[in-house]
């Protein structure tokens, strides 16, 4: 595939959304909030193009950084790292990932965050598609911070601007989004 620039990729990725994943009509969001819109962020990140796309695009954007690995909250993160490890060992520069469960699975080896160990002081990214609340980002940093793992900043592909960045800076991360609601036109 040809090389790109982040804005073609970004525009191609804002195409997709707008067209697959953009619901009008009534919902009850997982923050409990109501809206007469859904970004359904799977929707494009379980397909082969809006992966490569989401994956790219992250890759950009922490290109250079001190990272130990790129994670984030189940079921939203999920494609989204699988993208990442994948697109990141074929670009000869691979990134370890993780997702974070909602709770510790209660057999095996009953873990919250799964994926290679992440050692105390580790440097992590989280990740997720959509951020309303910010409540899945928090809970996973939670999850991070009882094991020593320090996580800092978190991306999503959607800030809905509903009170997301401000929370995760309560909670001592910084909320950076390849697209903002206004980008959408709502």
């Amino acid at each position: 595939m040809e090389q790109q620039t982040r804005e073609q990729l970004k525009a191609k990725l804002l195409d997709l959304l707008n067209e697959e994943a953009l619901k009008r009509g009534k919902f009850i969001l997982s923050s409990g909030r109501e809206s007469n819109y859904y970004l359904d962020g799977r929707l494009i990140t379980l397909s082969p193009e809006g992966a490569y796309l989401v994956a790219s695009i992250i890759l950009g954007m922490v290109a250079g950084g001190n990272l130990d690995a790129v994670g984030g909250p189940t079921l939203g993160a999920d494609p989204i790292v699988g993208a990442l490890a994948a697109l990141s060992f074929v670009n000869k520069c691979p990134l370890k990932t993780f997702i974070v469960r909602k709770q510790a699975k209660e057999h095996g080896t009953q873990r919250q965050v799964e994926g290679p160990a992440l050692k105390k002081g580790a440097r992590v990214l989280l990740v997720d598609d959509v951020a309303t609340s910010g409540k899945a980002i928090m809970e996973a940093k939670a999850a991070l911070d009882k094991l020593g793992v320090i996580a800092e900043k978190a991306i999503v592909i959607v800030d809905r601007g509903e009170g997301a960045a401000e929370n995760l800076a309560k909670a001592g991360l910084k909320l950076e989004s390849i697209f903002k609601l206004a980008d959408f036109g709502l």
